[in-house]
């Protein structure tokens, strides 16, 4: 590459940063949905900062970043946000969801400082703050898309025994909006979540009572590994998961000795690539990213053969590797019937 080709490259890689912030900005204040709300009129800045309840100078400077990074139009003196960017940004329900992205990606960023020591030395932190447990949660909403439209898709089988009514075990369960979201959509089903850190277990306690759910949704506060249970579940689900448990074997192990005969476990995530070709690609780009911010806090990303490794430290079969359309993996094991 020529150099004032690399230095383009490079150039874009520092407005990619800005635009990460102008984006988060934009979905923590409110900014892109004022902005779909009042689509085809559009707003001037100042109806934008009136109807957020923001600075009118501030959101000015934050407009022209946001134009400057394709994420806004300009007729005339009114911004207008396009539908496509809207449902991107704003959706949580479509796979294609990446406002969850955006906020872990700028809140994780908060954590720099911890990062140049990790890799010094390669202590990690112990604990993160609850700010980045809850930007896990925002993350994991475009995971939960991906669970019904196209997991559910690929297990149509998996629908039938959820609709006439499960057992169901989320490990490591965060905030619990997959479990409220698989209660509304399956009310024959009956649901436990397992969690231990404090701040995603008090979040994800409030979620099932505001939902009204606490007769079939259960939170349990502790650690994956330290669940006791033996063939009570028909499914055992880690969602983004299984990377940040300290020992993902024993948590595989105690999974499935809780699943009855004929249960499935299913791991939902994004896995490393393989190879260096598949390494060299966007996918490629954004997963390495994330497993360097998982590695200050010693969670580690892992490629789908490295997870086959996991299962069988474990004494687990194979499991079935299902490629999704979302560039997500669902690995899944079943017990015999």
């Amino acid at each position: 590459m020529r150099l004032d080709d690399r230095f383009d490259d490079l150039v874009m890689s520092l407005g990619g940063f800005y635009r990460s912030w102008v984006i988060q900005l934009g979905l923590e204040l409110g900014l892109f949905a004022a902005l779909r709300a009042a689509e085809p009129a559009g707003l001037t800045t100042s109806e934008l900062a009136a109807a957020t309840g923001t600075a009118p100078d501030p959101i000015a400077v934050w407009c022209r970043a946001a134009y400057a990074g394709d994420l806004v139009d300009c007729d005339a003196d009114r911004i207008h946000l396009d539908e496509i960017s809207a449902s991107i940004l704003l959706d949580v329900d479509r796979p294609e969801y990446l406002g969850g992205q955006y906020a872990y990606t700028v809140t994780a960023s908060l954590d720099y400082a911890d990062m140049a020591p990790l890799l010094r030395t390669g202590r990690t932190v112990a604990v993160r703050p609850a700010r980045y447990h809850r930007s896990i949660e925002q993350l994991t909403r475009q995971d939960i898309a991906v669970f019904f439209e196209e997991a559910l898709a690929a297990l149509p089988d998996l629908v039938t025994q959820l609709a006439n009514g499960a057992d169901v075990v989320d490990l490591h369960c965060g905030g619990g909006r997959w479990l409220v979201a698989v209660a509304r959509r399956f009310p024959a089903s009956r649901l436990v979540g397992v969690e231990a850190e404090p701040d995603s277990t008090a979040r994800a306690i409030r979620l099932v009572q505001e939902a009204g759910l606490e007769d079939r949704i259960r939170i349990e506060a502790r650690e994956v590994a330290a669940i006791t249970y033996e063939r009570a579940f028909d499914l055992g689900y880690f969602q983004h998961a299984l990377h940040e448990l300290p020992d993902p074997a024993a948590a595989l192990a105690v999974a499935w000795r809780a699943l009855r005969p004929g249960g499935r476990l299913l791991v939902l995530g994004w896995c490393l690539p393989s190879t260096l070709d598949d390494l060299a690609t966007l996918h490629g780009q954004l997963i390495t990213g994330v497993a360097l911010d998982e590695a200050l806090n010693g969670g580690q990303l892992r490629t789908v053969e490295e997870h086959a490794l996991l299962f069988a430290a474990a004494g687990l079969p194979a499991p079935q590797a299902i490629p999704l359309p979302s560039d997500a993996t669902l690995l899944v094991a079943q017990k015999p019937p």
